[in-house]
């Protein structure tokens, strides 16, 4: 008998009630290993709650501008060198360069003497080390659809909120020891996460000709800019960037909103969220004194954090529906973002020591980020929808460009039959993984759901789409003249 006829005539259909877990991916913990090199990066170089001697405003630029480097380099090397997850001397290096790093910065605490040596090795060993890192876990992600993207990265985003603050409560000698393993750590759980993800959802080798997405890179550099010049403030309160009450709130919003919505959840509110909080932050600051900043440090952090979200779900999505190399396209989105960033935060240190005819030079930094603001706005207004291309093309039609083109000819067929017919999130993925003729097997193993699940999710789309085989399924989603997909 098919595995599908058992799907239809079988008993075990789950009872009772549909669970969160019936309805969405579960969450393996190793993909939340994201969060540990972001509470790294705020408890070694943003310095919120430990000041180190070797740190001065310029080593944090320094930092910056060397992961920046770091990511347009890889990105113009990405044809040699990706995807990385396959070349162990990556994981080893940044492994070594962020010990290396964390290593000098609580040195400078035991010998004050020796800080002025030891900053500008640390921020270049630090900046190089995350670049791999953040690479790493972008290929990683470039691997997820949206949904799953949405859950894990703003799960991973309260981990690293979490792990700072548990962090704060302890002594010198083990918050040295506990931080040097963070980076090890987030290695270790992104090189587990690929090996747990089936072989046909690796990152691709085949290089994909892609124009740049440059609506999607544009739009997070103006946004990343008008940050820049409100950044500084977050220094100087209780928190720092990645473990502010606003970049915790939002990336609780957006979690929850995606547990309890499923594939229903709208991803327009994560940028909704996003331009009015910035744009509070932007007329607050100015405006208001102590207790304004006390606000504004709230809408700063949960603006920033909505665009970041909303980003990844982009440039994933890009690499999960085309097969682009997460190298390449995050190189270029992570790297102009970090640029612009410094160049907001700059301005907004020199804004304090000009004025233009009787007008003050932080209003002008001031409008100047709300312009941002706005331009990014209309950016994202040009296009909106999360599946578009954002302004990329293909530059060549190879036969594995052909293939891709194909495959998401298919999911788009999947997601508008699911959505006429009302499946469930899980139906939708289930109802993919079908059309791209895969066993039932094959589905438990990739959607990580237990032995027998799977069929039991055959059945109920079986049911509501009144089919009873797959050569039906083909049928209704019109995909008899494609290739078959593997």
């Amino acid at each position: 008998m098919s595995e599908e006829c058992v799907a239809v005539t079988g008993t075990d259909e789950p009872s009772g009630k549909r669970t969160w877990r019936d309805r969405l991916p579960a969450i393996p913990l190793a993909f939340l290993g994201l969060g540990i090199y972001r509470a790294w990066i705020e408890i070694v170089f943003v310095g919120s709650f430990v000041h180190y001697p070797a740190a001065t405003f310029t080593l944090r630029d320094t930092f910056d501008f060397t992961t920046s480097g770091m990511l347009l380099i890889c990105m113009l090397l990405a044809k040699r060198i990706g995807p990385l997850y396959r070349r162990k001397p990556v994981f080893v290096a940044s492994a070594v360069m962020l010990a290396l790093s964390t290593c000098g910065m609580f040195a400078s605490i035991w010998v004050p003497e020796y800080a002025s040596l030891l900053g500008l090795p640390c921020a270049l060993l630090g900046g190089a080390g995350i670049g791999f890192t953040i690479l790493l876990w972008s290929e990683l992600y470039g691997c997820l659809n949206p949904l799953r993207v949405a859950m894990y990265y703003s799960a991973s985003i309260i981990v690293g909120a979490l792990i700072i603050y548990i962090f704060e409560g302890f002594k010198l000698p083990w918050l040295f020891t506990l931080t040097m393993l963070l980076p090890l750590i987030s290695l270790a759980l992104v090189r587990r996460s690929f090996g747990q993800l089936p072989k046909a959802e690796l990152p691709s080798t085949t290089w994909v000709r892609f124009s740049v997405p440059w609506k999607a890179v544009l739009m997070m550099a103006l946004y990343a800019f008008a940050y820049g010049t409100l950044e500084q403030p977050l220094y100087s309160s209780f928190f720092g960037p990645h473990s502010a009450p606003g970049t915790v709130i939002v990336a609780c919003v957006v979690f929850g909103g995606v547990l309890m919505l499923g594939d229903k959840f709208d991803f327009n509110i994560i940028y909704r969220m996003a331009l009015p909080l910035m744009i509070v932050a932007l007329l607050i600051i100015p405006s208001l004194g102590f207790s304004g900043a006390v606000v504004s440090n709230l809408c700063i952090s949960g603006g920033y954090t909505a665009m970041a979200i909303l980003i990844m779900l982009i440039c994933s999505n890009i690499c999960y529906r085309y097969g682009v190399s997460a190298v390449w396209l995050f190189g270029i989105e992570r790297g102009v973002r970090i640029l612009l960033m410094c160049l907001g935060r700059i301005l907004s240190w020199a804004a304090g020591t000009f004025m233009v005819g009787a007008i003050d030079g932080t209003y002008i930094v001031g409008a100047i980020g709300i312009c941002a603001v706005l331009g990014g706005t209309l950016v994202f207004l040009s296009e909106r929808d999360l599946s578009s291309r954002w302004g990329a093309t293909f530059l060549d039609q190879t036969a594995a460009t052909r293939e891709i083109v194909q495959k998401q000819e298919v999911a788009d067929r999947c997601h508008a039959l699911a959505s006429e017919y009302g499946l469930t999130t899980r139906e939708s993925e289930v109802l993919l993984l079908l059309a791209q003729r895969k066993t039932v097997g094959i589905i438990e193993r990739e959607l990580f759901i237990a032995n027998g699940t799977a069929k039991a999710h055959i059945r109920h789309i079986y049911q509501k789409l009144d089919i009873h085989s797959r050569e039906e399924l083909f049928e209704k989603l019109a995909i008899d003249g494609l290739q078959p997909l593997d």
